[in-house]
This record gives structure tokens, sequence and C-alpha cells, in this order.
């Protein structure tokens, strides 16, 4: 097991290691305009010296050694655009709880129904009419296949114009404010749980221990509950951490959407504002949650998952 859990985050540590190399290498390809706040109306002196301070005028492999010590230490730069001479660690931490706030709260909601969802639909499946699957399935299908852009603006829409008249943009100080966002946050993953655990409960229940727990008689509640349920979330775990962290660190169109002042929209407006040094750090934040929840999924799933091997075939992916 240690042995498994050493390999998976050695592959992570790689994994991100070209990911820095990559992303930072590239945008020092980009125009330098991004690293000055009013770069018009600089001189070229003015412009070589603040270069030189940024350290942009060393060779490219000097500037990524340093770079690599300073987040190593846990200095991911300063602003130079978006707000000049702040640092971005500080930035950071004042969007993060925002994003957590809402981002936990939809989750709680995605599991709340989604999960009961995919088991509702599961058990349909043997009943004569399946109404539960049936409903179940027209609504993943429409999220499935609707663009996630058409059906948020939808939801801000409907929320605004309906008999509650939400707000369509985020207040801090209101909270009938956070009832459109969130349910927009929750939504993908309420389709995304039910209709995985659906699946994966349908195939435990094809397979010859649920056959003869009901040959034995067992009420189908408890099977489903004890069994089913139990063996079919095994494969979801591995999927859950990565949502989790995703959701946690919000939805860049979604907090664009709404302005809410979080870490989603955060990267867009750096984006927009060219403020080179905050997009390579929010970008790297990004690519390390996804890492993560990658390997947290393989990790819970190894422990959860009796029948992975930790020796020479790895039973994950």
């Amino acid at each position: 097991m240690a042995k498994y859990i050493l390999k998976r985050v050695l592959r992570s540590a790689i994994t991100m290691l070209i990911i820095i190399v990559i992303v930072f290498s590239l945008l020092r390809l980009m125009p330098i305009e991004g690293y000055f706040e009013n770069y018009d109306k600089l001189s070229e002196t003015q412009i070589n010296v603040r270069l030189r301070e940024l350290g942009l005028l060393d060779p490219l492999p000097v500037q990524l050694w340093n770079y690599l010590k300073q987040i190593l230490s846990g200095d991911l730069g300063v602003s130079n655009v978006f707000r000049r001479g702040v640092s971005i660690n500080e930035i950071v931490a004042e969007k993060i709880p925002i994003s957590l706030q809402l981002g936990i709260t939809s989750l709680v909601i995605a599991l709340a129904l989604g999960l009961p969802l995919g088991i509702l639909m599961a058990r349909s499946t043997r009943t004569k009419w399946k109404l539960w699957d049936k409903f179940g399935t027209i609504f993943i299908v429409i999220i499935q296949a609707v663009p996630a852009a058409a059906y948020h603006i939808l939801i801000q829409f409907a929320g605004s114009q309906s008999s509650l008249r939400l707000p369509m943009l985020f207040s801090q100080g209101n909270l009938r404010s956070y009832i459109l966002p969130i349910f927009s946050l929750a939504i993908g993953n309420i389709a995304y749980y039910a209709m995985w655990l659906r699946r994966y409960m349908v195939d435990e229940s094809n397979k010859d221990y649920i056959r003869l727990a009901r040959a034995k008689g067992l009420p189908s509640g408890a099977i489903s509950r004890r069994h089913m349920f139990r063996n079919a979330m095994v494969p979801l775990i591995q999927y859950i951490p990565n949502s989790i962290l995703f959701t946690l660190m919000g939805s860049l169109y979604v907090e664009s959407l709404y302005s809410i002042p979080g870490m989603g929209g955060l990267l867009v407006t750096v984006i927009k504002r060219q403020d080179n040094t905050m997009v390579v750090a929010l970008v790297l934040i990004y690519a390390a949650i996804s890492i993560l929840g990658l390997l947290l999924g393989d990790i819970l799933m190894a422990i959860l998952d009796p029948r992975i091997s930790f020796t020479k075939k790895e039973g994950s992916r």
C-alpha cells in the first residue's frame, strides 16, 4: 500500500513539474506588456530596469530555476497589473473563502440529490414503468447535451424573472443572491453523480452475489443499500475528490456570470488584464488541484477496493 501511494505521489509530482515548465515557458513568450501597469507611458530605459528587477532578462533556464525555488518556498509572486505590488498569496487568500462558501454548499446539495436520484433510477429499472429511471435519464441527457453556458443563463433568467425575483448578481450581504449561483454549481454534479451511480448499481445488480441474495429472499431495499450501493460507490469515489476540489475553487463561468469575487472570476479577470504573473500562478493552482483530485481518487479507490493489487499490476487506471 505504501509503495502504491508513493508511486502515485511521485507520478503526480513529475506531472506537476512538467506542467510548470510548459506553462512558465509559454507565458514567457507572451508580450512583455503583461508585466507593466502603464506600459505605453514608460520609456525604454524604465522598461529594461523593470524587466531586470523581475529577472526577465536572464536566460529562460535560469528564470525557470528561480521560479521553481520561489514556488517551493510558498511564494507565488506579486501582481504586476491587477493589483500592482500586492502578493498573489494575499489576493488568493481573499478570494478562496468566497468560492469555498459557495462550493461547499453546492456540493452538499449535489450529493444529497444526486446519490438518491441514482439509487432510485437503479431500483426503478426493475419495475414495470421505470418512472424514476425515465425521469432521471431525461434530466441527465438534458444536462449532458445542452452546453453548460446555455443552462446557466437559463437558470439566471428564470430565477430572476420568476415570482421569487431572485437577484441576477451576487452580493455577499444578500443571502437570496446565493441561491442561483449555488444551484448553477450544483446541477451539473447532480446529473454526474446520478448517472454514474445508476450505471454502477445496474452493473452490480447483474452479478451472481446479488442473484444469490435475491434467491435467499433478502428484501430489495436491503440488497440495494447493503450490497449494490456500497460496491457501486467504489468506482464512483475515484471521481468525487476531483469534482469536489474543482467545485470548491469555483466555476470560471458561473462566477463571471454572477459577478462573484471568487477564484473563478479572478482567473478570467487577470487573463483579460494580461497580468502574466498572476495568470501563471492561477493556472498552476488549478493544475495542482486537478492532479491532487486524481491522486486522492486513486488512493481512496485503492483503500476501499481490496481487489486492487499493490504489487506488479496496479488496478487503478
